[in-house]
């Protein structure tokens, strides 16, 4: 059964392939309509237990995940879910950590690493991937 995004849901990031994904900030109240079926979540501790699957990846704030291998496993779950689920990328705010990860979504939909922040700022939102080392850890990001 395929379960994916209204095309009006707050947040939602279009890939070059047509899935869609949500990208959210934890610290604002869950937006009105569906939620999601799954959920990737990057914050620096585990997150509290959500009504839909999830799956926690250690990622501090203004910093890069813990565990690179970990990241890039994470990143090829959400998009491959895309085709059936409502997937949500979240962290604490919905612009770095978020940004960065929706950014290696894009790669590995795609979109080469080099115009991959650009294409998140364009299509998701203007301030995504906040820190230097966020934007080159996604022109290293390889599909």
């Amino acid at each position: 059964m395929t379960t994916t995004w209204p095309a009006t849901t707050p947040g939602l990031l279009e890939l070059p392939s047509g899935r869609l994904i949500r990208g959210r900030g934890l610290r604002h109240a869950l937006p009105d309509g569906d939620p999601p079926t799954f959920a990737l979540y990057l914050l620096g501790k585990e997150p509290p237990p959500t009504a839909w699957p999830s799956r926690w990846l250690r990622w501090p704030d203004f910093r890069l995940p813990a565990d690179r291998a970990d990241a890039a496993s994470a990143f090829a779950d959400a998009l491959a879910r895309t085709a059936t689920d409502r997937v949500e990328v979240a962290c604490g705010g919905g612009r770095g950590r978020t940004g960065t990860a929706l950014a290696c979504l894009a790669v590995l939909d795609g979109v080469p690493p080099a115009e991959a922040v650009d294409f998140v700022r364009r299509n998701y939102d203007r301030h995504a991937v906040e820190t230097p080392w966020q934007k080159r850890y996604v022109r290293g990001f390889a599909a």
